[in-house]
């Protein structure tokens, strides 16, 4: 089954803005390409526990579709692929950060953990 391009009609900026961070791993992606600025994908993977090969492929591809992820592939054997943070994606970032404020005073309030993603 295709999926439905992303591309509108939109209700307001917050329907078009969560058109490209929806999904489980996308934000967690942006936090993370923004915490180490580039990552290769075993990289990422280990940084975010839990996530599947085929989702974190699917979100990468589509959030570079997106213009938010840069892929640079280099010519190199075995291959190697970074990813970073197009200016686009960092500025989606900086807007989620008020987000991210409000759960993690929702973290503390709640008295929840936070998973140990520093090994």
């Amino acid at each position: 089954m295709a999926k439905a391009p992303r591309c509108g009609p939109y209700i307001c900026g917050i329907d078009a803005a969560l058109d490209v961070v929806s999904g489980k791993w996308k934000g967690l992606i942006l936090w993370e390409l923004d915490a180490h600025h580039v990552r290769r994908f075993a990289e990422l993977r280990r940084g975010l526990p839990g996530v599947s090969e085929k989702m974190l492929t699917q979100h990468l591809r589509e959030m570079e579709e997106d213009g938010l992820v840069h892929r640079e592939v280099y010519a190199e054997v075995p291959p190697r692929v970074e990813y970073s943070l197009t200016e686009h994606g960092r500025t989606l970032n900086q807007a989620l950060g008020p987000l991210g404020a409000w759960g993690r005073e929702r973290i503390r309030r709640e008295g929840r953990e936070l998973v140990d993603t520093s090994a």
